[in-house]
């Protein structure tokens, strides 16, 4: 009996869940870090990840919450002033990445304020995204992607799927005027 608890322990029997290192300053610092060299994040994004560490480590190891969330604060700073966490520059890129991509400015504007940027931030960076990429640009390029509209396999079956076209766009965050320009427009 004794060989088979032994044998499945070695086998990858039931494992205990790794215990989370205690909470300090340095092990913030160095989560974060690590966080940021693999992912870009926004300040709220990054306060969020090193609070659930905070959380999980006091559940374990019991301390103070409300000093781990001020060097959590701490280091969200010092990343801000060193230029590791930039709000503005992670706005411009990811608004320029979904325009690209055939997003519509609510779902954009939508997006950025999930992650934790200020509404003028995500106004002028949208702004910028636009004069690249116009709205109706994006939805050619969203259309294109689903293949709705002029872009259908099957152009006999336009007609029909004409008001599930429109639809689809609407969901997408696109106006009635864009998409039914778009829907009813000529065949490319």
């Amino acid at each position: 009996m004794e060989d088979e608890q032994k044998g499945d322990a070695g086998r990858g029997g039931p494992k205990k869940p790794k215990q989370p290192r205690k909470v300090s300053p340095r092990y913030l610092e160095n989560a974060a870090l690590h966080y940021l060299k693999r992912y870009a994040a926004t300040v709220s994004q990054l306060q969020r990840v090193l609070e659930r560490r905070v959380d999980r480590s006091l559940r374990c190891h019991g301390g103070d919450r409300a000093e781990a969330l001020g060097w959590v604060r701490a280091l969200t700073e010092k990343l801000v002033r060193n230029g590791l966490v930039n709000d503005p520059a992670y706005a411009e890129m990811r608004a320029h990445a979904l325009r690209a991509s055939g997003r519509s400015a609510r779902v954009i504007t939508q997006k950025l304020r999930m992650k934790g940027i200020a509404p003028e931030v995500v106004a002028q960076k949208l702004a910028l995204a636009t004069e690249d990429v116009s709205e109706e640009a994006a939805a050619r390029i969203w259309a294109r992607k689903k293949r709705l509209g002029p872009f259908r396999r099957d152009l006999s079956t336009r007609e029909e799927n004409r008001r599930r076209d429109l639809a689809a766009l609407a969901r997408a965050g696109f106006s009635f005027a864009t998409a039914k320009k778009l829907v009813d427009g000529p065949v490319e």
